[in-house]
C-alpha cells in the first residue's frame, strides 16, 4: 500500500502505512455505516493522499454523506458532482430515471426534471437521448449550481413556474416525500446532515407531491407521462390528486422487495405518440 509517514530515531526509519481496507472498513463500521465496506473502498480509491484520506473517514465517521465528502457519486453509471448540503441522489431513484429515458425516447422531445437537485434525472434523460431537451428546476440555488455543473440547464424556480404550459412530452420528479412524522426513522446521518427541504413532505409526504402532479397537468401535452418517486401506499393516497389533475392511467412499480418507489401517470389525451410504459 506504501508509506504515507517516514519517522527517522535512533533505531532508523519506522513506516507508518496507509491503512487496509479492513482498518477502514471496521471504522466505518463501528460509527453505523451501512455499506462499510463498499464506502472504505471508494474512501480509498478516491483519496489523493493519506492525510486527506484520514480526514474524510474521520468525517464519514461524525456521518456526513459519503457523496459531499469525495465530491461525487455515481447513478446510472454516470459520474455526478455532489457539492456539499445537495441531496444525495439515490439507488431507489435509477428506475425512474430508466423508465423516464424509455418514455422520451419514444419522441426525442422534451422534458422537465423538476425538485431537480444534483441533477441525475436529467443527466441521464441527456445521456440517453440527446437529441432531447432537458430543464431541470428547483427551488433551491446551491442545488441549481450543482445541476449545472453536471451540464443540466437547470433554473431557480418554484417548481412549474418559469416553463411553457403543454410544451413537454415527460415532467420527472424526486419530491420530498417522507412523512414529517416518519423523519426520525430516518439513518442519524441522513437527520443529521442532509437538507430537511429535501426530505420532509408533510404530514402524510405529499405536500410537495401534490403540487408537482397539478404543474405536470399545466406542463404536460396530451398524452404525456408524469413520473415521479413515491414510497409507503403514497400511490393509492395520490388516486383522488391525479383524477382531478386529468392523469386518466396510472402505473406503480416496487424494487425487489416489493416497496413501492414510483408511479407514472398519463395525461389524459392519446394523441402523443410515445405509447404506455409497463413499470417493473
Amino acid at each position: 500500500m506504501g508509506c504515507s509517514v517516514v519517522a527517522r530515531g535512533h533505531t532508523g526509519a519506522v513506516s507508518i502505512l496507509r491503512p487496509s481496507a479492513e482498518t477502514v472498513t471496521s471504522r466505518l463500521a463501528a460509527a453505523g455505516c451501512v455499506a462499510a465496506d463498499e464506502e472504505a473502498h471508494e474512501l480509498l480509491a478516491a483519496a489523493p493522499d493519506d492525510g486527506t484520506l484520514e480526514a474524510w473517514i474521520r468525517r464519514r465517521e461524525d456521518g456526513e454523506p459519503l457523496a459531499w465528502i469525495t465530491g461525487t457519486v455515481r447513478f446510472c453509471g454516470h459520474a455526478l458532482h455532489v457539492h456539499p448540503g445537495v441531496y444525495v441522489p439515490r439507488l431507489q431513484s435509477e428506475e425512474l430515471a430508466r423508465h423516464a429515458a424509455t418514455l422520451l425516447a419514444a419522441s426525442g422531445g422534451r422534458a422537465a426534471d423538476l425538485c431537480t437537485g444534483a441533477g441525475a434525472i436529467a443527466v441521464h434523460l441527456l445521456a440517453a437521448v440527446p437529441e432531447a431537451t432537458v430543464i431541470g428546476v428547483d427551488i433551491d440555488v446551491p442545488s441549481v449550481v450543482c445541476a449545472r455543473r453536471n451540464g443540466v440547464t437547470a433554473v431557480v424556480a418554484d417548481l412549474d413556474r418559469p416553463l411553457r404550459a403543454n410544451a413537454f412530452e415527460v415532467v420527472t420528479a424526486v419530491a420530498p416525500y417522507v412523512p414529517t412524522g416518519e423523519l426520525r426513522f430516518l439513518p442519524a446521518d441522513v437527520q443529521g446532515h442532509e437538507p430537511r427541504l429535501a426530505l420532509d413532505g408533510g404530514r402524510d409526504g405529499l405536500d410537495v407531491v401534490r403540487r408537482i402532479v397539478v404543474s405536470a397537468a399545466r406542463l404536460l401535452w396530451p398524452g404525456g407521462w408524469l413520473l415521479i418517486e413515491l414510497g409507503g401506499d403514497q400511490d393509492q393516497a395520490l388516486t383522488r390528486t391525479l383524477a382531478a389533475s386529468g392523469f386518466d392511467s396510472a402505473t406503480a412499480w416496487s424494487d425487489e422487495e416489493g416497496d413501492l418507489r414510483g408511479l407514472a401517470a398519463q395525461a389524459t389525451g392519446s394523441g402523443s405518440p410515445m405509447g404506455s410504459v409497463t413499470p417493473a
